[in-house]
């Protein structure tokens, strides 16, 4: 008895697995289920695509005006290049200017001890005679009128409203923004835009701003830092989470009239930024301000 059951219960079995790999092996039930899993695929890409992104993004400009002028020597580096002219001067052959006056200097010493031929100054003719030495004092005489600019202005260093400041060093433009009820000294920025590149939103950051005739060379499409902060959790929404800023980097150009002092915008160099950027902001940004 025990026998014919087990047959029947592995015929019934066999029959279920049959028709259960027949269903799935048809061509009906497989195109169905493709097609309604793509569909809801799509469905969710669509609506993922839709959905806007809780994070504003805005863009920045880093904005410096490179040295102007060489920096000044430090001890150790004026130490080294009096050694090197001392052993270029050891090393160097005399120039023309230095055999002529040493045959000036012999001609003189000849005429003096009485074994001077007048016939040598036959050959110039009409010809005026001009001593090396003669050359060295109109030279000297040039120089004394000379007048060297100033390399430290107390009056314009001062001004951090003037781009021609602290012409040694290089200084980096920051400006006064209205961010939410506060107004906070930041780097020129600005909000994106649908249908523009993070590029162009930091150009028009830069051209927005109330001083007029500031000419800029940004270096590349890529920005060179991210600034990222969060919104408080009582203003926080499923829309509006935080803000990221993204920076890129301008180096101040035109040979045009510089840029009319505005009292929102301030030179400043990279030891001066701390006075006046959050110290959290300012982390982000000393990553990429070069002190050269």
């Amino acid at each position: 008895m025990a026998a014919p059951c087990r047959r029947m219960a592995g015929v019934t079995l066999l029959h279920f697995r049959c028709f259960s790999r027949a269903a799935v092996g048809s061509a009906g039930f497989r195109q169905l289920s493709s097609s309604s899993v793509c569909r809801v695929t799509l469905q969710t890409k669509s609506q993922t695509e839709k959905r806007p992104s809780p994070w504003t993004l805005m863009a920045a400009v880093c904005l410096q005006r490179l040295p102007v002028i060489s920096a000044d020597c430090s001890p150790i580096e004026q130490q080294f290049r009096h050694m090197m002219q001392q052993m270029e001067l050891e090393k160097s052959l005399l120039s023309d200017h230095e055999l002529q006056l040493l045959e000036d200097s012999e001609r003189i010493s000849r005429k003096q001890a009485d074994d001077y031929d007048s016939d040598e100054e036959d050959n110039r003719g009409d010809q005026e005679i001009v001593l090396a030495q003669d050359l060295e004092d109109s030279w000297e005489q040039k120089l004394q009128k000379f007048q060297p600019g100033l390399r430290v202005k107390a009056d314009v260093d001062e001004d951090l409203t003037s781009s021609e400041r602290c012409l040694a060093d290089p200084l980096v433009l920051v400006a006064e923004q209205q961010v939410g009820g506060d107004k906070l000294w930041l780097l020129p920025q600005a909000r994106w835009q649908e249908g523009e590149t993070l590029r162009q939103t930091a150009e028009r950051a830069l051209h927005s701003l109330p001083a007029a005739g500031l000419e800029a060379t940004f270096l590349g499409n890529a920005p060179c830092g991210l600034y990222k902060y969060k919104l408080p959790k009582a203003a926080r929404t499923e829309s509006a989470v935080g803000t990221k800023v993204f920076f890129f980097k301008a180096i101040l150009s035109g040979s045009g009239a510089p840029a009319a002092p505005s009292a929102s915008l301030l030179w400043a160099k990279k030891s001066e930024l701390q006075r006046y950027l959050k110290p959290a902001y300012m982390m982000k940004v000393e990553r990429f301000v070069l002190a050269l």
